[in-house]
């Protein structure tokens, strides 16, 4: 399919993000049994729950477009996903959280990027529904980012005492 226009576009991107977030599921309960901090573990438990949730929030974004919810291979997510296991399998402890957690934010970070690209179009369109669907994904990820950006504080000073 050419993707000549913003309609196209947008569900192409639908697509990728609706694969990445099955590969988050698939990814998030590997790092939260890796992770040594009770609360980096609850975090991403807490996450995983979340992204549940905004896989039906897709679900209902492609019901809306009257297209079947699909994803198309999200390399950008393989390749994030990969980055962490690998590194995961090269550190141990709370040096392992530490990575774990800039891993975990480099993944938020492309989906911030992506969702924000996503409801900019939807409300190009006047698909306003979709527009705040997208957007509840997005404030979620920002708080994610956040958390992660809060307990990194701590796990960071622990990581450095450990080496």
């Amino acid at each position: 399919m050419t993707v000549d226009t913003v309609e196209k576009l947008l569900l192409q991107e639908l697509k990728d993000v609706y694969s990445a977030e099955k590969q988050i599921t698939r990814a998030l309960p590997k790092m939260a049994k890796a992770a040594s901090n009770d609360q980096l573990k609850m975090a991403f438990e807490t996450h995983l729950e979340e992204t549940q949730g905004q896989i039906e929030r897709l679900d209902r974004v492609f019901e809306i477009l009257g297209k079947t919810a699909s994803g198309k291979t999200c390399k950008g997510m393989q390749g994030l996903i990969e980055e962490g296991t690998e590194t995961m399998q090269e550190t141990e402890g709370e040096v392992r959280d530490a990575a774990m957690i800039c891993a975990a934010q480099k993944v938020e970070h492309y989906e911030i990027a992506t969702y924000g690209s996503l409801r900019t179009w939807a409300q190009q369109l006047g698909q306003k529904e979709i527009a705040d669907l997208l957007q509840q994904t997005l404030q979620e990820e920002g708080e994610t980012d956040h958390k992660l950006t809060q307990l990194a504080t701590k796990i960071n000073k622990q990581a450095q005492r450990a080496a």
